[in-house]
């Protein structure tokens, strides 16, 4: 391995209340990666981050953090902090607490490493919402999970997938404290040399579990009675004049049979996705391969892809074509798709300069395992005189979660739907110091809590939509991720 030297660390320290120590490593083994991924399983407040297409890498870096100095969470109207294992509850408007974290995670990272080398990294939950939009609050809470956690790992570990190269990079904040830079360097490069050394010494074991005959068994918190009196219920506000579009959801929950680093090994070969992440909190675990950005913001440009239009994939190529150009010829999908491209487009302009706002692709068929569906692209000109946040909010939550006009379509989920989405339909990504964010939508995501997985799926629902297929659309939808469980 390379390390960065004494000399340039000492140099940044000069400039900034922040500084990195690295080391690269060429050409890695593939079981290095896998143990890094099992390393993931073994550490609190750690993740993942990649993007895969037909089981291989597709995003150029695979991203791991651990080791977080600063734990952010919200629920309500309450903030907890923990930094250094330190808790502190903090009573300010979450919103602008977290506005301004965001906005001053700014500094310059080393020149030498890739852009994402320092972040604040989580998921926003759908309900957070509430913070901006006086929207009624109606549903049950009950899975306790808090609305927003950011967390902001220390050591972050980038395998370049181009270059096949490995960063392990030791992020060092508030140097203001810290009196013998020389120390801290040694103490930093040792750290990161345990940590090699805890890879060499780590391996991804099978698990050998007992097929089961039986799957285990899959239910929702709605009747399929119930879900369908939904989708009258609100087609006829639709027919009223009310909304356009609303997108209703149902939640499944079942036994997972393995270990949730597993199941998240499973899932990158039965559903591969542009966003796939893992997140091992304490009480909780996040496993997801989610299609759709929720809002990017890279180079100075935001990009919001709405996805809208589903079908199930063919049993093979001739019936999965046949089911595609059903797809582009439907006139209620396209009609959907439509609506929230319009709704997209209003969202990127109204957090970019004026004149920017494009739509660069349109109508683009994208597969996954279990269903495919259609894709537009839109971006702007990212105006800065928005914060990330804001940036962030313009598209929250995304339209093709929630329907059009957005405030009146969540007021409606809120009286038909069962319980607070919580994370379902939320944002989870990242934001770096360079200004810069990517986030995803939290769709085709689990939540694993006890041993037990909750999947969320839903349906936009329009004037001529038909009950029984939208009850389909969501069940296919939520598929994937109970066959990777069992």
């Amino acid at each position: 391995m390379i390390f960065s030297s004494f000399n340039e660390f000492k140099e940044n320290c000069k400039k900034k209340n922040f500084s990195q120590i690295y080391a690269t490593k060429n050409k890695p083994k593939l079981e290095t990666i896998e143990r890094i991924i099992e390393l993931v399983s073994l550490n609190k407040d750690s993740f993942i981050f990649e993007s895969v297409e037909k089981v291989k890498i597709r995003g150029r870096y695979t991203i791991f953090g651990f080791n977080p100095d600063l734990v952010i969470e919200t629920n309500n109207n309450q903030i907890t902090q923990i930094a250094n294992n330190k808790k502190k509850i903090i009573k300010k408007n979450p919103y602008n607490y977290l506005n301004k974290l965001i906005s001053n995670f700014r500094f310059k990272t080393s020149k030498k490493l890739p852009l994402m080398s320092a972040m604040l990294a989580g998921y926003f939950g759908y309900d957070i919402i509430r913070l901006k939009e006086k929207i009624s609050n109606n549903c049950k809470e009950d899975l306790k999970i808090p609305d927003v956690k950011l967390i902001r790992p220390q050591l972050i570990v980038i395998h370049d997938n181009e270059k096949n190269k490995i960063f392990f990079i030791q992020n060092i904040y508030n140097l203001k404290k810290i009196k013998n830079l020389k120390k801290l360097y040694l103490l930093k490069c040792d750290e990161i040399n345990k940590f090699v050394a805890k890879i060499n010494n780590t391996y991804s074991p099978i698990e050998y579990l007992k097929k089961n005959k039986k799957k285990n068994k899959v239910i929702s918190n709605v009747t399929k009675k119930t879900f369908l009196n939904s989708i009258t219920k609100a087609k006829e506000l639709i027919n009223n004049g009310e909304i356009f579009q609303v997108v209703l959801s149902q939640r499944f929950e079942s036994k997972l049979n393995k270990t949730p680093i597993n199941f998240y090994k499973k899932l990158r070969i039965l559903n591969p996705s542009p966003f796939m992440f893992f997140f091992n909190f304490d009480d909780f675990k996040i496993v997801g391969s989610s299609p759709e950005i929720l809002v990017r913001v890279r180079n100075n440009k935001i990009t919001i892809r709405p996805i809208a239009g589903t079908r199930p994939r063919g049993k093979n190529f001739k019936e999965d074509n046949k089911l595609q150009n059903e797809l582009l010829n439907d006139k209620k999908e396209i009609s959907e798709h439509l609506m929230l491209l319009d709704l997209g487009r209003n969202d990127v302009g109204k957090v970019s300069k004026i004149g920017s706002v494009k739509v660069d692709q349109k109508f683009k068929i994208e597969k996954y395992s279990h269903v495919m569906h259609i894709v537009s692209n839109v971006v702007g000109d990212f105006d800065n005189k928005n914060t990330l946040l804001d940036t962030l909010f313009s598209g929250f939550p995304a339209g093709t979660v929630s329907g059009a006009p957005k405030i009146r379509a969540m007021e409606i989920i809120d009286d038909l739907e069962m319980s607070k989405r919580k994370l379902y339909a939320g944002g989870i990504g990242y934001f770096t110091p360079n200004n810069e964010m990517d986030t995803c939508i939290a769709l085709r995501t689990a939540l694993i809590i006890d041993n037990k997985i909750y999947v969320q799926s839903g349906a936009g629902i329009v004037a001529d939509s038909i009950p029984l297929n939208e009850y389909k659309e969501t069940v296919n939808k939520a598929k994937a991720l109970f066959e990777a469980a069992n």
